[in-house]
């Protein structure tokens, strides 16, 4: 089954160059390389309507698993593989997994 793992961070204040060299350069292909994850791609807030989103950065990662709960273990066991920054604010920082209820629809 494939999910989507969404990943809502900010930086530290003051260490926002640190925190997108460590996400584009190091965190984000480590990620794949220790989960096993098929794609990953970072976004930052442009625009906004309605409720406000509560941090600007989004990290977006494409798995295969049976469930979510299993996607969330993976992402906890292979944490300690992964170097941690302490340029990216974990105390903000969330993450959910979203399973897919139908198939993937194209403008083709």
């Amino acid at each position: 089954m494939k999910h989507v793992v969404v990943v809502l961070t900010e930086p530290v204040a003051g260490r926002e160059a640190e925190y997108d060299e460590y996400y584009e350069k190091l965190h984000l292909d480590e990620v794949l390389a220790t989960t096993g994850w098929s794609s990953a791609q970072r976004f930052k807030l442009g625009a906004e309507q309605g409720m406000a989103c509560p941090l600007p950065y989004l990290a977006f990662y494409e798995a295969e698993a049976p469930d979510a709960a299993t996607v969330m273990e993976t992402l906890t066991a292979t944490r300690k593989r992964r170097v941690q920054s302490g340029a990216l604010n974990r105390q903000t920082a969330g993450v959910w997994i979203f399973s897919e209820t139908g198939p993937r629809h194209t403008g083709d």
